[in-house]
């Protein structure tokens, strides 16, 4: 395997500049291939991703496939423009010169993708550096194997492997793969894992994407209507059973509004996500990846109640499935470990407040998260919390929306990861933003070149201009 590694990456490393003078007709072609592929194997999609993590053929369609294909159709009606140069304004010194901002592929990149939306966080990065004009070494999870295996065969059909390559393995295999001198990395996972994939990045100096996680809270106003919010909250936090970076991790609400939001987001997921008889509906609703996950999340749930939490509504496990039922969480001790770590599951703390000021406070104390949901009718509160947090990204009155715009940079910020992508976002991080200037032969720059006497004036004339 190590052989074959550095076999690929020597290919690539020499076919990176061959890439780079590709023009849009001929990455529009491969971000075209990329899409016959995949329309080709989609329903072995659906099958691995029910295989691995449960999902139903429709949100797996929605929330993986369908999301994909959107964006390769926006890259492909949007990547002449944005490869073209552009034009930025003169300076003093170089009045006569025309200054362009050029787009060359970073060279060549890896992909690391976790295992909760293993097709759609693997395939955004790599239509955006297939855009750029990159090449890319990927390497799935191996938690959601079955997905990864497809993965790796719709890369086979439509790439060589000096261009494209994905390799399958464990952890063992992503560390070999991160001592290597790789252009660009593009990691999606835990914080915890980030962190060594940059420090393994900071020994060949090579730039990182990181798409991590963190809590995201939601906090909830005086104003805003409870039904709504209860059954969007119920959507994003349980889609894919809660594993989801950017789920409602946490709610935040006035005290005197817990118990009536509690009946509605037991309404709204009962309406959901159970049948008639009461029982789970299993065909819509994921299982948790794996017995260790599970256990973990179990111990989330038992470490709060023995610090004297309570279970208002759900919390019914059965581990021969890997199945946590939705479960809310109130009275909860600030020490509880639940409300120190990403949850990634179906479990939902409350957490009450008494003003705006004391919610921005509580989201304050933690680490800077990947999302931050606000459900109010007040403008004044929403601009206050938002003016007065830090997010990735945010949604007013409504939840995980704003992945789904390719005209929004998505990413996180410290602590939940750093810099965006999709659409154009997506484009510039597989990119060098290369600065060029083309000096006229009429310019005036000599004007500042030594010797310097008798030039008082020039500086004079400088400080007046600028």
């Amino acid at each position: 395997m190590i052989q074959t590694i550095h076999s690929v990456f020597k290919a690539q490393q020499a076919h990176k500049y061959t890439l780079r003078n590709s023009n849009a007709t001929q990455r529009i072609n491969k971000l075209s291939a990329l899409k016959s592929s995949i329309e080709k194997h989609e329903k072995d999609i659906y099958t691995a991703l029910q295989s691995d993590l449960r999902k139903s053929e429709f949100e797996s369609a929605v929330t993986e496939v369908i999301f994909i294909y959107s964006e390769i159709d926006f890259a492909i009606k949007n990547l002449s423009s944005w490869m073209k140069p552009q034009k930025v304004g003169k300076t003093i010194t170089g009045l006569m010169a025309t200054n362009r901002i050029y787009y060359e592929p970073k060279g060549l990149c890896l992909i690391i993708s976790p295992w909760n939306y293993p097709f759609q966080l693997m395939m955004a990065p790599l239509i955006s550096a297939i855009a750029a004009g990159n090449c890319a070494i990927l390497k799935p999870s191996e938690l959601s194997s079955e997905t990864s295996s497809i993965i790796c065969r719709i890369i086979d059909d439509c790439f060589s492997e000096e261009e494209i390559c994905c390799f399958e393995g464990d952890a063992s295999l992503s560390t070999i793969l991160l001592s290597l001198p790789f252009d660009h990395i593009f990691f999606t996972g835990s914080t915890a894992i980030g962190k060594v994939v940059m420090e393994a990045a900071a020994k060949n100096l090579s730039s990182v994407t990181l798409e991590l996680g963190g809590k995201s809270p939601t906090i909830i106003d005086d104003t805003a209507d409870l039904e709504q919010a209860a059954a969007k909250i119920a959507w994003g936090k349980l889609t894919n059973a809660g594993q989801t970076c950017i789920a409602p991790d946490y709610i935040l609400i006035p005290a005197a509004r817990q118990d009536s939001f509690v009946e509605h987001y037991k309404n709204a997921v009962t309406r959901m996500f159970f049948l008639t008889d009461g029982e789970l509906d299993l065909s819509s609703y994921a299982k948790i990846i794996n017995k260790k996950h599970f256990e973990r999340i179990e111990g989330l749930i038992q470490d709060a109640l023995s610090k004297g939490a309570s279970i208002p509504f759900g919390g019914k496990k059965k581990a021969s499935i890997q199945t946590i039922y939705p479960a809310v969480l109130t009275g909860l001790s600030a020490d509880s470990e639940i409300m120190k770590e990403e949850i990634f599951g179906p479990v939902l703390p409350i957490v009450t407040y008494q003003t705006i000021e004391e919610a921005i406070e509580l989201v304050n104390r933690m680490s800077k998260p990947l999302a931050l949901y606000i459900f109010s009718k007040n403008k004044k509160n929403i601009h206050q919390i938002i003016k007065n947090t830090s997010a990735g990204g945010t949604c007013v009155n409504d939840v995980l929306i704003h992945i789904s715009n390719p005209k929004l940079p998505f990413g996180g910020v410290n602590a939940s990861g750093m810099g965006s992508c999709h659409g154009q976002f997506g484009f510039k991080t597989f990119s060098h933003e290369r600065a060029v200037v083309f000096q006229s032969s009429l310019d005036m720059s000599k004007l500042i070149y030594p010797p310097y006497e008798k030039k008082g004036w020039v500086l004079k004339w400088l400080r007046k201009l600028m």
